[in-house]
C-alpha cells in the first residue's frame, strides 16, 4: 500500500538525483531526515498485523471479539483522518517542521502506551495516538522533503518516502517475526516504534524549517540561507525569484477561491473542471482500498492462518512476502507509470488484482469443502468434558468438519499421525491447548489444515504483484495531476480523506465479514468491488501521462467517450465526461 500523495520520478531523474546527493549530502540530509516520518507511517500501520496474533493470546477477551481486534486494528486508520485533517491546519500555521515534530511526539506516547498496556482498551487509546501521528507524517514528510528539494529532483526524493512507506511495512513484519519467541512478544513488536521516532525528533531539531514556508511568513532572509545550501550560487537568485511568483500566485488564488474551508468547498463542487476531476480521483482511491489491500496488510498473518498455517511464526515468516513484493512494487512503478500511463496501468492492475482474488475464492472454497472430518474416537481422546459442547449437543454431528468446529467458535486438534486425518473437536481453551500440543499434534482456532494453504500464499503474493506498481501509486499521483493548480490542495485532500475513509470501513469489517461470509465469500465481495472499480475507472479516469496541466483541464472541460481500442491519436485527445 502508497499513501500520502506522493508524485513519481522518472529514470533520468534518479540518475539526476543520485549525482546530486553525492555532491551536496545536505539535500540527502533532508530528504532522510524527513523520510524517517514514511518509516514510522509504513511500521505502525503494519506491525498491528503480527502483534495481534499474540495480544489474542495474552488477552482472552480481545481472541474471542472479532470486534475487539477489528477496533484494535482500525483505530489507527481513524485517528490517522483526524491527523490528516489538523496536520494540515498545523503545516500552514506553525510550519513543516514542528509538525513532524509532534508527529513524532505522537509516535512515541503512542508506542510507549501500547508497550506498557495491561488491557485491550489501553492498546486502542495508543493506536489512536500513533494514528495521529500516521496522519501528520503522511501528508507533511513528502511535503517538507518536496519543498527543501531541488526542483529537478525533488520526484525523485519524494518518491524516497513512498520506498519508505512501503520499507517500514517490511521492517514491521521482520521485527514481528524477531520477537516471536521473546518474553513479552507483542510489547516488544508496538514499542520498537518509538525508537526511530525519538530518532527523528533530535535530527529535526538541527534541521530548518522547509524555505517555502519561511518565504510565506515573509522571513526572506532565513529561506535564502536554506537555498544556499541545496542549490549553486547561480541557483540561488533563480530559485528565489521562482519561490516569490509561486507563493504570490498562490496568494492570489487565496483571494479568488477564500480561505475558510466551507468558501473552497463550495468552489469546488461548483466548477464543472474541478468536480469532474473529483469524480475521477475519488474514484480511483475509493477503488483502491475496496480491492481489499489492506485487509492484506494488516490482517496478513491471520489470512495466512485461515488457509491453513497454524504456527504463528509460519503465518509471520509468508506474510513478510507480500510485505517485501509492496516494498518491491513501490520500485517497479517508479519505472513504468511514465512508460504505461496511469489509467493503462491501473486498469491492467485491477484485471490482476480480480483475477486473484477470485482465485483465492476458489482457494479458501475448496480448503473448507475439504477440511478434515471431525472424529468422535479422537474427541473423546481428551476427555468428554473437553469435547466441544456444540458438537455433542448437534443433531448432524456426523456430517460435522473442521470448519464447522470452528464456526461453532471451538478448535481443532489434529490426527496424532496426519493433519489431514479425522481429528478432534475440542472446547477452545489453554489448557486443552497445551494438551494437544504435548502430543505433537496441531491445534488449529482460525483455520484448518489444507493441502491447499500454499496455493492461498501464491495468489496472496500475486494479488500484491498487481496491485502495488498500479492501484499502489496511481491514485496519488491522478490526484497529484488532475486538479486546476488553486483547487489542487482542496482536491486532494478530499480524496485522500475518501481513502482513508475506504481504508476504515474496510479495516474494521473484515473480520467480521469473514465469520458472516466465510473468508471465500469475503474475497469474492472484493473482487466484486474491484470489478465496479474497474468499470468507473475506464469510464471517469483520463489519461494524464506526459500532459501540461492547461491540458488536462481542457480535456475535462469537454467531456470524452472512452474507447478501449482506440487509436494511439485518439488516445491523445481523451478526456472525460
Amino acid at each position: 500500500m502508497v499513501e500520502g500523495g506522493i508524485p513519481k520520478a522518472d529514470k533520468t531523474e534518479f540518475t539526476e538525483c543520485f549525482q546530486t546527493v553525492w555532491t551536496t549530502p545536505y539535500i540527502a540530509q533532508l530528504a532522510l531526515c524527513a523520510g524517517i516520518g514514511g518509516l514510522l507511517f509504513g511500521y505502525d500501520t503494519g506491525v498491528i498485523s503480527g502483534a495481534l496474533l499474540y495480544i489474542r493470546d495474552d488477552f482472552e477477551v480481545v481472541d474471542k471479539k472479532t470486534w475487539l481486534q477489528e477496533t484494535i486494528v482500525s483505530m489507527a486508520v481513524a485517528g490517522a483522518i483526524v491527523g490528516a485533517g489538523v496536520g494540515g491546519w498545523m503545516n500552514d500555521r506553525f510550519g513543516r517542521r514542528p509538525s513532524i515534530l509532534i508527529a513524532d511526539v505522537l509516535f512515541f506516547i503512542g508506542a510507549v502506551v501500547m508497550a506498557a498496556a495491561h488491557a485491550p482498551w489501553v492498546i486502542i487509546i495508543g493506536r489512536i495516538f500513533v494514528g495521529f501521528g500516521v496522519g501528520m507524517a503522511s501528508m507533511t514528510a513528502p511535503l517538507y522533503i518536496s519543498e527543501a528539494s531541488p526542483a529537478r529532483i525533488r520526484g525523485a526524493l519524494v518518491s524516497l518516502n513512498a520506498l519508505l512507506i512501503t520499507g517500514g511495512q517490511f521492517l514491521s513484519y521482520l521485527i514481528n517475526l524477531a520477537f516471536t519467541k521473546t518474553p513479552g512478544t507483542w510489547r516488544w513488536m508496538l514499542g520498537v516504534a518509538g525508537v526511530p521516532a525519538v530518532i527523528q525528533f533530535f535530527l529535526m531539531l538541527m534541521l530548518p524549517e522547509s524555505p517555502r514556508w519561511l518565504y510565506r511568513q515573509n522571513r526572506v532572509e532565513e529561506a535564502e540561507a536554506i537555498l544556499r545550501k541545496v542549490y549553486t550560487e547561480d541557483e540561488v537568485h533563480i530559485e528565489l525569484e521562482l519561490l516569490k511568483q509561486s507563493v504570490e500566485n498562490e496568494k492570489a488564488d487565496e483571494e479568488f477561491v477564500g480561505t475558510d474551508m466551507i468558501s473552497k468547498l463550495k468552489g469546488a463542487w461548483g466548477n464543472k473542471i474541478v468536480r469532474r476531476g473529483l469524480y475521477a480521483g475519488i474514484t480511483v482511491q475509493v477503488a483502491q482500498q475496496f480491492g481489499g489491500i489492506n485487509t492484506v496488510m494488516y490482517y496478513s498473518p491471520t489470512i495466512v492462518q485461515l488457509a491453513g498455517f497454524a504456527s504463528k511464526s509460519t503465518a509471520l515468516a509468508l506474510s513478510l512476502v507480500t510485505s517485501g513484493l509492496n516494498a518491491l512494487g513501490s520500485i517497479v512503478s517508479i519505472f513504468f507509470v511514465d512508460r504505461t500511463g496511469r489509467r493503462k496501468l491501473m486498469i491492467i492492475s485491477m484485471f490482476g488484482i480480480i483475477f486473484c482474488l477470485v482465485a483465492l475464492t476458489i482457494v479458501f472454497s475448496l480448503a473448507s469443502a475439504h477440511a478434515p472430518s471431525i472424529s468422535p474416537l479422537e474427541s473423546a481422546h481428551f476427555g468428554s468434558n473437553s469435547t466441544c459442547p456444540a458438537y455433542q449437543n448437534a443433531n448432524n454431528a456426523g456430517k460435522w468438519n473442521c470448519m464447522s468446529c470452528l464456526k461453532a467458535e471451538c478448535s481443532f486438534c489434529t490426527h496424532g499421525g496426519n493433519q489431514y486425518l479425522p481429528g478432534a473437536c475440542l472446547a477452545d481453551s489453554k489448557a486443552l491447548e497445551g494438551e494437544c500440543l504435548r502430543e505433537h499434534r496441531t491445534y488449529f482456532k482460525n483455520g484448518c489444515p489444507s493441502k491447499f494453504g500454499f496455493l492461498a500464499v501464491v495468489f496472496l503474493a500475486l494479488y500484491i504483484i498487481s496491485f502495488s506498481p498500479g492501484m499502489g501509486a496511481g491514485p496519488w499521483l491522478v490526484n497529484s495531476e488532475i486538479y486546476p493548480l488553486r483547487y489542487r490542495g482542496i482536491g486532494g485532500g478530499i480524496a485522500a480523506v475518501a481513502n482513508w475513509c475506504s481504508n476504515l470501513i474496510v479495516s474494521v469489517t473484515f473480520l467480521t465479514l469473514t465469520e458472516a461470509l466465510g473468508s471465500s465469500g469475503t474475497f469474492l465481495l472484493f473482487a466484486g468491488f474491484s470489478a465496479v472499480g474497474l468499470i468507473a475507472i475506464y469510464f471517469l479516469v483520463p489519461e494524464t501521462k506526459g500532459l501540461p496541466f492547461e491540458e488536462i483541464e481542457m480535456m475535462l472541460d469537454k467531456g470524452f467517450k472512452p474507447k478501449l481500442l482506440s487509436s494511439k491519436k485518439a488516445k491523445d485527445v481523451e478526456s472525460t465526461s
